[in-house]
């Protein structure tokens, strides 16, 4: 890793100044970010953090003075070219041309990997990761709130996998219950056999909302309960009903998980758990732990002192399981079947009690794997409607966002024919739509904006479609090549080291995305990657420069330039099939393209390109390929 280089360099000389090893600084000296003011320093050492890994008393005194005091012990060499005091800040500038050198021939060298082999993963074991995300109620159609649990999930397991983890993907789906009773009792009422098998999902939720109004009615209730009975005693003729209602419906699952790019190793759920769960009330009655009600409930104390302010109810008066008794059966038949490491929760923040609760059960009953357990929560999406009022599935999301997308590609004037619009129009939205979903923290709540969301300029999905159909589009025009010798002394613009200097961020993006589990981290680094693109394709012309300096932003030594002068290495990373041209952003979507947004890494090194509508080219540098094709934001 580039970063790597310079950090271990920079360590090594603060640590014969400050008596500390250089591993104990590394993690204290970090890149800066890029900044509208030119001539910002390129790595800066943090004293408070160090401080805080520290005793030495060189650190006692005020942070300000003393940086000031430790930039003058240091000194300059061939790798720093300039050193500074901030504000409790030590700041270092590299050498300009072996910032371009070792930038540029360490993308090529790691390829899709870059970023991930930094010594900032170096303490971080590979696990094994249990993810639980997703979660709909069968025989209910696939509910928008269960988008973010969907998308959030996705993202956790793919940057986990992106980092050399084992993950188990699990969709735990709500199987079981009184709703049971009552959807069986309502399609013998109102089913339609050809209905429910031409649209599963949504025939079942007709029926549900029909037999919801005749519930009040004693008799609908007492047969809801004996449809129900008959399927905790395995009778056959209801439990083939209730089979016909849960694989019909993972079946309509899965067709949406695909138009979301999302997929599980294990459909597991609730109807598992049911025989599992008497085992737990078993063990928690013989600890001790599961105590009666009045009403014959069986409860677990979670209070400090045993007083029952807080207890958790795990039984029915009649003896029956409820959703966390099932959660323990599932949270321990997990463990013995997948040695895990972590196991991670994905919902919404309502159920964050829900959680405490299960793994303070799991840790008195004494399993200290619970420690392990974590749960990732998220607020909730306010004012998503669609054209015909408020929406209630995701499915009238994705058709939505589709159709809006439709509409903006043919209304501008610029957007050339594609083979296929309509399947570009929905991955373009949905990168739109998970985009603005990521761009702040998960447990806040938002207020969702259709006209925000899908705007080809600014802080979009749609933008980062942009700037990688653009890259991907010069792709096809011109090949792929390596890049060789270049004279980097030519590559010295504010506007290119601009770019450099956001590459030495990367591995740090990753590591506290991997630290915190938030996707916004990754998100805005892309979005200012695509910002700095943009400037640089309009201040770094190859066209009309000296051959030296043509030929260090045309991406290496010995291309040769076709009859129209168009530099012929375009190393972009590609999101589909082909990619088409056009001079705005609505225009340049790739057609039939997953997007930047992917799972896959690609199998060649990939560079930074950015280009004009005319033949003029502009800078080229060598550029991590995850960042425009990240499997870390997979859909």
């Amino acid at each position: 890793m580039a970063a790597g280089s310079f950090r271990r360099s920079i360590a090594s000389q603060l640590s014969k100044v400050l008596d500390l090893p250089p591993e104990n600084l590394i993690k204290s000296i970090s890149a800066v970010p890029v900044s509208k003011k030119r001539n910002v320093a390129d790595f800066q050492l943090s004293l408070a953090s160090v401080k805080e890994n520290s005793s030495s008393d060189c650190l006692a005194q005020d942070l300000h003075l003393q940086a000031q005091q430790l930039a003058e012990r240091l000194k300059c060499d061939s790798v720093v070219s300039a050193i500074s005091a901030g504000p409790g800040t030590v700041n270092f500038t590299i050498n300009r041309e072996l910032l371009a050198k070792t930038v540029l021939q360490q993308v090529w060298k790691d390829g899709s990997e870059y970023g991930v082999k930094s010594e900032l993963f170096s303490t971080v074991p590979r696990q094994k990761a249990v993810i639980e995300f997703s979660s709909p109620n069968i025989a209910k159609k696939f509910h928008i709130g269960h988008l973010r649990s969907t998308i959030v999930g996705n993202f956790i397991a793919n940057l986990k996998v992106a980092l050399g983890h084992e993950v188990v993907r699990i969709n735990y789906l709500g199987d079981w219950g009184m709703q049971f009773g009552l959807l069986g009792v309502g399609f013998q009422s109102f089913g339609n056999k050809e209905k429910l098998k031409s649209s599963p999902l949504q025939h079942l939720f007709e029926v549900y909302v029909q037999i919801n109004k005749a519930a009040e009615d004693e008799n609908t209730k007492k047969l809801a309960k004996d449809f129900f009975r008959k399927l905790e005693e395995h009778d056959e003729q209801t439990l083939s009903i209730w089979k016909q209602f849960r694989d019909l419906s993972i079946e309509e699952y899965i067709r949406i998980y695909k138009r979301l790019g999302v997929h599980f190793d294990e459909y597991s759920g609730e109807s598992l758990y049911q025989e599992k769960a008497q085992e737990v009330l078993k063990v928690l009655e013989d600890k001790g732990l599961l105590q009666k009600t009045i009403k014959g409930t069986g409860i677990v104390d979670l209070s400090e002192k045993k007083d029952l302010s807080t207890v958790s109810t795990v039984m029915r008066s009649d003896g029956t399981s409820l959703y966390i008794t099932r959660d323990l059966a599932a949270a321990i038949d997990r463990m013995n079947k997948h040695s895990w490491d972590t196991m991670i929760y994905v919902t919404d923040k309502s159920q964050s009690n829900h959680f405490q609760h299960l793994f303070q059960i799991l840790k008195l009953m004494g399993y200290d794997w619970a420690e392990r357990c974590q749960h990732v929560s998220f607020g909730l999406v306010q004012g998503m409607k669609t054209r015909r009022g408020e929406v209630i599935f995701l499915e009238d999301v994705l058709n939505e966002v589709r159709s809006r997308m439709l509409q903006n590609m043919s209304s501008t004037k610029t957007t050339k024919e594609v083979q296929d619009p309509v399947e570009t129009a929905e991955k373009v939205g949905l990168a739109a739509l998970i985009i603005q979903d990521f761009r702040g923290l998960l447990s806040s709540d938002y207020q969702f904006s259709w006209d925000r969301a899908l705007q080809s300029r600014g802080d979009t999905g749609v933008f980062l479609q942009y700037t990688h159909a653009r890259l991907h589009s010069l792709e096809q025009m011109h090949g792929n090549a390596e890049l060789t010798d270049v004279n980097v002394a030519c590559l010295q613009e504010p506007d290119a080291i601009s770019v450099l200097q956001h590459l030495l961020r990367y591995d740090e993006v990753l590591y506290r995305s991997s630290q915190d589990l938030q996707p916004k981290h990754i998100v805005t680094y892309l979005l200012t990657l695509s910002h700095l693109a943009a400037v640089a394709h309009k201040t770094l012309p190859v066209k009309g420069s000296a051959p030296d300096v043509a030929q260090v932003r045309h991406g290496g030594a010995g291309g040769q330039h076709d009859p129209a002068g168009l530099c012929q290495p375009s190393c972009v990373t590609t999101g589909g099939n082909t990619s088409l041209q056009a001079e705005e952003p609505t225009a340049r979507l790739s057609q039939g393209s997953k997007g930047l947004l992917q799972l896959h890494p690609p199998k060649t090194q990939h560079s930074l390109r950015t280009a004009a509508p005319d033949p003029v080219k502009h800078l080229f540098v060598t550029f991590p390929s995850k960042c425009f094709k990240s499997k870390h934001l997979s859909i």
